[in-house]
């Protein structure tokens, strides 16, 4: 039965993403006409790091294996201080956390990876390559090659996806727990199914299980959707000199290595073409952080009430007016209700 149920599920799946490929086929063109071939297809390319990715106060650079892929990283701080470990998410990389990494680095062992296919992180071919098993493996893997036996796990968006889920699997690697604007996984499954809202906000998932298509709208424009990320009114920062004209180059330096772009929406096809097995308990038990900006667009408001029957010892802190991209929208806040939770579980 499960067998036909998914196969059942998969082919509703891509019949839905088949009719918003054809939609975003049509803006494709129109896009083209009205902006021009040049601009559509213009791609600089970026070999080399942009400056504010080279700050110093952020930390050095290095790389690790783990698994079967080398990931790239970023740390600061005494290797003698308990280790807090940063996992970003779309379409991001390690520099999303620039301002927690400065802020944190004197209490702790600060490391900022670039997940898998991100960045300067290896890209593996194939959509296999980035289900949720891999992912959870990485963590796994960096904690040890880093030499410790636990870390504050710090997370947001898909890296909050896979600190979830690596707190389920491994609750005695995980001290504490502080995922920002990012559902615990089976309360997302619980809402999308019942909210038709969420259904909405989260077409774009539907979008990127079509081929091609996301990669070339991703990239249009010298990656001008990775600007409009942050810089925009819709989805973008609220405070938007947090996010500077340098930054958004750093994040289409990320994105625009070879293969990067693919690697990333690679994620969302594992995600629905590779599902996670049910599981018979899935609680976090680590004392958990729930950091929220309450004008995330890619996440119903909704979604939060319900979080207490997955999450064992949840605190939940709203951060008024912020994006969904919470953590450099209000850097200030979010690192002061971390400090906070920080020192009331010690």
């Amino acid at each position: 039965m499960n067998f036909f149920s998914n196969i059942f599920r998969l082919c509703v799946m891509y019949a839905l993403a088949s009719v918003i490929g054809v939609l975003m086929l049509i803006v494709t063109a129109f896009t083209i006409i009205f902006k021009g071939p040049r601009w559509y297809f213009k791609r600089n390319v970026r070999n080399s790091r942009p400056e504010c990715m080279e700050d110093a106060s952020l930390g050095s650079h290095g790389f690790l294996r783990t698994q079967d892929v080398r990931l790239h990283y970023v740390a600061a701080g005494s290797c003698s201080k308990p280790l807090m470990l940063f996992l970003h998410g779309f379409p991001e990389c390690w520099y999303s956390w620039r301002y927690q990494l400065k802020e944190f680095k004197k209490d702790y062992r600060v490391v900022a990876v670039d997940m898998r296919g991100y960045c300067e992180s290896e890209v593996l071919s194939g959509m296999h390559n980035y289900e949720m098993s891999k992912l959870v493996g990485d963590v796994k893997g960096v904690i040890e090659a880093l030499g410790y036996s636990s870390c504050v796990l710090v997370a947001h968006d898909w890296g909050g996806l896979v600190a979830w889920t690596f707190a389920m699997d491994y609750p005695d690697l995980v001290d504490k727990l502080i995922c920002m604007n990012v559902p615990h996984p089976d309360r997302f499954n619980e809402h999308y199914y019942d909210n038709i809202r969420q259904k909405f906000m989260s077409w774009y998932m539907l979008f990127f299980q079509v081929p091609v298509l996301p990669e070339m709208m991703i990239s249009a424009g010298d990656y001008d959707s990775v600007k409009a990320c942050y810089k925009n009114d819709q989805m973008g920062l609220r405070n938007k000199q947090n996010v500077t004209d340098d930054d958004v180059e750093a994040f289409k330096f990320a994105a625009s290595q070879p293969g990067s772009c693919s690697a990333a929406i690679n994620y969302y096809r594992a995600l629905w073409r590779y599902p996670a097995e049910p599981r018979h308990n899935p609680v976090v038990t680590s004392p958990s952080l729930l950091i929220w900006g309450e004008e995330d667009k890619a996440f119903d408001k909704d979604i939060l009430p319900g979080h207490n029957k997955f999450v064992k010892d949840l605190t939940l802190k709203k951060v008024s007016g912020a994006s969904h991209f919470v953590q450099q929208d209000e850097p200030v806040i979010v690192n002061i209700i971390m400090r906070e939770f920080l020192g009331s579980s010690e």
